[in-house]
């Protein structure tokens, strides 16, 4: 090695002087930079293991059905007046190719058919909907849309995950829940040769004022009903998971509804399988909020998530504890997602979420929506991929459920996460994100690696590059070739504002075998 090409800070030291073997161990341990990271892959520790659907998503029930779903913003990208913030759609086309071969991509995983919707959704049991819903249900949902369901995540290695209607409609002349619309639905899933793999109650329960449930619904009344429905699933579905409670929206102060998530769980937390919360960073400007793309990169703006969870961690310790948890309803904002949610901006924040929540043990993490409205992983009209379905393919190939400890190879502005390859013994998958806006940052390996580095020329434009390729859906529909970038040991160089992902598959970590 010239003494020229040594880096400055380990001083200049006669090339001759140096082995082959010392070169490579003296470069890996000495950084380039200030502010550069070494990272030895064998020797990062075992953190656990996260569920093998651990990335997986929403298709709302109003979807399913057709109706009044959040207006993706225009492309003009005005915002849209809070008194017209929905647009009527038709059923999604569930037996679409395009959709389909996107989806099975990113399988196995979770098909979680919920919402707010779902609360007042009457499922007909007839082939065709009728015209119009039952009293004391807003919507209606027809046999033949719950095939097209069924249909679907079998095809894509999708479990199905639900919830059921505990709007008026749904309870007896006592006010209280009846199980008659949820065992409809548990025995025509089975009808069709399939099942329910996990349910919540209902949608949300903190938010009931305004999420379908009878007027002056409380904390009491939830605990009655859910004791009514966690025999009847016990018995009638002893297969399927119970999922919640299912809250968003907790903080130091009770939320708006009046509904704490500690007084649904203080009789009912030892009867779930599976802790369940929701969490956005905000709501978009349709519901009120205010969309700052500015801080989109900022630190306070991602850890939002460890914030959250945080919360809803201690009520589980409390009230559940050794459950697993489930976030099964995230992005960016609530209300069809901020502006810059289909575009490379939000990301960042998609991949950092995903490893800040391997990392600290929760299991799955559900992103809405699949496709509709501004948080689509896909386009809602054309299917096509957006940035973040991109993010999500790489996370699924080369992210495995064995998760490792990465965290001391974190510096201002670069985060840094390390899985187990999925596929390749021994191997190890470093996910490194730069949300510098000037500075680029390395990470130093002992060994040679493959790069997968997404950028975009404009982050919130609406096509990303896969080192330098910009990524499309090939002339015949398929998917294109997701090559990584040989690098050799040393210095692997991170421009700002990048998402890379580093493979070093002579690792030879022992928790990977």
């Amino acid at each position: 090695m010239h003494a020229s090409r040594w880096p400055r800070s380990c001083g200049l030291v006669p090339a001759a002087a140096l082995t082959t073997i010392a070169l490579l161990i003296a470069s890996t341990l000495c950084a380039a930079r200030a502010g550069d990271v070494s990272i030895a892959p064998a020797e990062l520790k075992f953190i656990g293991t996260i569920d093998p659907r651990f990335q997986s998503y929403n298709i709302e029930m109003v979807e399913v059905t057709g109706g009044r779903f959040w207006k993706p913003y225009p492309q003009t990208m005005h915002t849209i007046d809070q008194r017209n913030r929905y647009s009527d759609r038709p059923p999604i086309d569930l037996a679409n190719a395009r959709l389909r071969k996107l989806a099975a991509a990113l399988s196995p995983a979770y098909l979680r058919v919920s919402g707010t919707w779902a609360n007042a959704t009457f499922f007909a049991r007839s082939e065709q909907a009728p015209a119009a819903p039952p009293p004391g249900f807003d919507t209606v949902l027809s046999r033949a849309q719950w095939r097209g369901v069924v249909d679907f995540a079998r095809a894509t290695d999708a479990e199905i995950v639900t919830s059921f209607a505990i709007s008026p409609g749904s309870r007896g002349a006592d006010g209280v829940w009846s199980p008659d619309q949820a065992r409809r639905l548990v025995d025509d899933t089975r009808s069709l040769g399939h099942h329910i793999a996990a349910a919540e109650f209902m949608n949300e329960p903190t938010l009931a004022a305004t999420s379908g449930a009878p007027r002056g619904y409380d904390a009491k009344a939830y605990v009655r009903d859910f004791d009514v429905f966690r025999d009847w699933i016990r018995r009638a579905a002893p297969e399927t998971l119970i999922v919640g409670p299912g809250s968003v929206g907790d903080s130091a102060s009770p939320s708006a509804s009046g509904i704490r998530t500690h007084d649904l769980l203080a009789k009912s937390g030892a009867d779930i399988d599976r802790f369940s919360y929701h969490h956005y960073n905000t709501i978009s400007p349709r519901c009120g909020g205010r969309d700052a793309p500015a801080r989109a990169l900022s630190e306070e703006w991602l850890a939002r998530t460890d914030v959250t969870l945080s919360i809803y961690r201690g009520l589980r310790d409390e009230f559940a504890p050794g459950k697993p948890i489930w976030l099964t309803e995230t992005a960016d904002a609530a209300c069809g997602g901020n502006r810059w949610d289909r575009t490379f901006l939000d990301t960042f924040r998609y991949l950092d979420q995903l490893g800040r929540l391997a990392r600290a043990g929760v299991q799955v993490v559900m992103h809405n929506t699949l496709a509709a409205s501004d948080y689509g992983l896909l386009d809602e009209t054309t299917f096509r991929p957006r940035p973040n379905y991109w993010g999500a393919l790489l996370w699924h190939r080369l992210m495995g459920a064995t998760v490792l400890d990465a965290s001391a190879a974190a510096v201002p502005d670069l985060h840094v996460y390390a899985h187990c390859h999925p596929s390749r013994p021994g191997a190890v998958t470093m996910l490194a994100i730069n949300i510098s806006h000037r500075t680029s940052r390395a990470i130093v390996l002992p060994r040679s690696a493959e790069r997968y580095s997404l950028q975009a020329e404009r982050q919130q434009g609406a096509t990303v590059q896969l080192n330098g390729t910009t990524l499309a859906l090939t002339d015949g529909d398929e998917l294109p070739h997701l090559a990584g970038r040989a690098t050799a040991a040393g210095a692997v160089r991170l421009a700002p504002e990048t998402i890379t992902f580093l493979v070093v598959p002579g690792a030879a970590n022992p928790a990977c075998r």
